[in-house]
């Protein structure tokens, strides 16, 4: 199955992505917690083992996550929905699952809940495109949260809402996502953490190229996107990369000049 055929409008799905639309905002919901990947882990397999609840359900009734409280358990729904969306009929979170249980290994799930989180939050793909990327790329380097925190400042400049951030709030999304990137594998360290770059998995690549053509991205440019940046792909690496995708069996990729054939499904 093509992911271009079966993707739905686009103008209705853009919206729903907010990497890859421009206009969406810059959120802080790093300032109140990590990715919680854990817990969507944990969530995920309660999920599959379970007949048919809803995550709702297994959060604030069946308390898959074991909170101690109610106020507890419904507050982490609420950051856990607003971070992995959780809705069996977003085209976007289906297409997260269905990498999520294709993948072979930790690793590779690892790097498939990282992709879907910076898809669902602008402010993460953007510092992973630009601040983290070139980082990634000359791996294992230090992850300095002084220069992070400066690019965060520079990135808010000129942003009416985000800009007001308080120094405070700045301070815990810098810490959360150096926290977040070590859950999901791309640092390693507790206090001084060292980048770590990803190795080559189709599902991470497969669910960004079901992003970028969901959201109506060209084929032609979704294969060259700046969205690889996310897993530390710059300019031709990311058509390399579906090459050899292609080449282990991961996907069909075939592209001569600007002809593009690209099959990602199951």
């Amino acid at each position: 199955m093509s992911v271009a055929v079966t993707r739905p409008p686009a103008s209705e799905d853009r919206a729903k992505i907010p990497a890859l639309d421009p206009s969406s905002e810059l959120t802080s919901r790093l300032s109140a917690r990590t990715a919680l990947y854990t817990e969507l882990r944990l969530l995920l397999d309660a999920a599959q083992a379970s007949e048919g609840a809803s995550y709702r359900e297994l959060v604030l009734g069946q308390n898959c996550l074991a909170r101690a409280s109610a106020s507890a358990r419904a507050k982490l729904w609420k950051e856990l929905k607003a971070r992995y969306r959780l809705d069996s009929d977003d085209p976007l979170f289906g297409a997260f699952l269905q990498e999520w249980r294709r993948a072979g290994t930790e690793a590779e799930r690892q790097l498939v809940a990282f992709v879907f989180f910076a898809l669902n939050d602008r402010l993460v793909a953007q510092v992973s495109k630009e601040w983290l990327c070139p980082l990634l790329r000359i791996a294992p380097t230090a992850l300095r949260p002084d220069h992070l925190a400066a690019y965060l400042n520079k990135l808010l400049e000129g942003d009416r809402k985000a800009g007001a951030w308080t120094q405070e709030t700045r301070a815990r999304i810098v810490r959360h996502y150096l926290a977040s990137i070590r859950d999901f594998g791309l640092a390693k360290g507790t206090v001084k953490k060292e980048s770590v770059r990803p190795a080559l998995h189709g599902a991470p690549i497969r669910l960004l190229v079901s992003a970028l053509l969901l959201a109506g991205t060209p084929l032609l440019q979704a294969v060259q996107s700046p969205a690889f940046k996310i897993l530390g792909l710059e300019g031709s690496e990311a058509i390399d990369a579906l090459g050899e995708l292609n080449r282990q069996g991961a996907l069909k990729f075939k592209m001569q000049g600007d002809v593009v054939e690209l099959e990602v499904g199951a």
